[in-house]
């Protein structure tokens, strides 16, 4: 018995040397001993106790209270591998009217496989329309032969701000298109020394071609390459959703409903639960903080759930443009509503993967305002360790286990201020000698005056 209780104060013991830097601790059942690598799947307690929006506060430590080489990695990396991309042939379209499509005439020169080598255009005639930037473009995807999962496009660096929207369409023949995407965000902002580049679109399905049509006349990228992510294995996308009751808040008389998702959830997508037969078109918005400015994630749309004998038809969940980790979220609807709709984020876990270095037992932890995880070449050294090993390998499986409390709240609090140890030194050696010349002179009042 007295070796059980042991055994149980092990994971407070061999953390502590953490300290009080970090909200909590999971320690870490190892499924297999010997792998070198392992990898954690996040849950839903990580996602509540992490403090920052890059999750850089999340980690993992050994028994000797040491920091291992660590990393994250996106739901489409479940196994710590990055996606398979392919490079597509793309052309610029010449300039139209501004968000809407171009008739594509004639295709003068076309491989035997279906891939575009040349591409003649006839604009449509609009003299009301004004006309727009060249900044459309056609990508040819006719050598994939599987669907596509994302565009990532890449452009050169500069100081011009981009924040242009594009709505992306499909054509198995280059006459009849059909939306893939009504809206994606393209941005490429620079303040204080950070860059925030948003460069990669979500489609929602494939085609051989696609073609990328500005919505407004805006400051464009001058596209240098477009890559295609290819989905990863049905059995890695593990969805789940949070499920959020929000309250009604009115502002400017108009009534909005606000939700708290209370952690750093990578949402992705977005659904609306209403009571009964209801039909409502909405906006989603997000913010970081309280005090921030809302910005717009999802909308106008339609939600609706319709009751019928066999069952209830509803609405398909709405996909944002990227990952959102953001706290605060607020639903407005375009006309008053029956009571207050239930909203449903939806997100797939992320993963870290660890170097299995120094003494087991391993703790992941997350919550910090203090500390950050150092910068490791995990993505390599596992593309390394499939070279060696197998082109299948993967990391081992790390569980997480039950939570344990380190710093706490304090952990949320700046680090105090370094002091300088050297001035501390110096004051302490010069009040020293003020107290040691001041008790001279107290000695030599006190002698008794013998000249006399």
């Amino acid at each position: 018995m007295k070796r059980i209780a042991w055994l149980s104060l092990l994971p407070l013991i061999a953390f502590a040397g953490v300290g009080d830097d970090y909200v909590r601790q999971w320690p870490l059942s190892l499924e297999r001993a010997g792998e070198g690598a392992y990898r954690v799947v996040l849950n839903r307690d990580v996602y509540r106790t992490v403090h920052l929006p890059t999750l850089a506060d999340v980690d993992v430590y050994n028994a000797d209270g040491i920091a291992v080489p660590a990393a994250l990695f996106a739901a489409e990396q479940p196994l710590a591998r990055a996606p398979d991309s392919v490079d597509l042939p793309w052309f610029a379209l010449p300039a139209g009217k501004a968000g809407r499509a171009q008739d594509i005439a004639v295709i003068s020169e076309r491989a035997a496989d279906g891939s575009v080598q040349r591409v003649e255009t006839r604009l449509t005639t609009d003299v009301a329309a004004p006309a727009a930037p060249s900044h459309a473009w056609l990508i040819d995807a006719s050598r994939l032969r599987g669907p596509i999962a994302a565009l990532v496009l890449d452009w050169p660096t500069s100081d011009t701000a981009i924040d242009i929207a594009y709505r992306v369409e499909g054509s198995d023949d280059l006459r009849d298109w059909r939306e893939l995407q009504s809206r994606a965000q393209l941005l490429d902002l620079m303040r204080d020394g950070r860059r925030l580049r948003q460069n990669r679109i979500a489609l929602e399905g494939s085609a051989r071609y696609l073609r990328l049509l500005p919505l407004q006349q805006a400051a464009a990228p001058a596209l240098s390459s477009v890559r295609a992510e290819m989905p990863v294995a049905a059995q890695a996308q593990d969805w789940r959703w949070e499920d959020l009751l929000g309250r009604s808040v009115v502002e400017n008389d108009v009534t909005h409903f606000d939700f708290d998702l209370g952690g750093r959830f990578p949402v992705e997508r977005a659904d609306i639960a209403l009571p009964g037969n209801n039909a409502s078109e909405w906006t989603l918005q997000s913010r970081d903080a309280a005090d921030a400015p809302w910005r717009a994630q999802a909308g106008p749309w339609v939600a609706f759930r319709v009751d019928a004998a066999n069952g209830a038809d509803r609405s398909a969940p709405q996909t944002l443009d990227a990952v959102v980790r953001d706290r605060y979220w607020r639903l407005s609807a375009r006309a008053p509503t029956a009571g207050i709709p239930r909203l449903r984020l939806g997100y797939r876990p992320e993963v870290v993967v660890f170097l299995a270095q120094g003494s087991p037992p391993y703790a992941l932890v997350a919550g910090s305002a203090r500390a950050t995880r150092a910068a490791a070449p995990l993505a390599q050294l596992l593309d390394a360790m499939r070279r060696q090993r197998d082109e299948d390998w993967r990391p081992g499986r790390a569980v997480v286990g039950k939570p344990q409390v380190l710093g706490g709240a304090l952990a949320l609090e700046p680090a105090p201020a370094r002091r300088d140890w050297k001035a501390w030194l110096l004051w302490t050696v010069l009040i020293a000698g003020a107290l040691i010349v001041a008790g001279f002179a107290f000695s030599l009042l006190r002698k008794p005056n013998t000249t006399s």
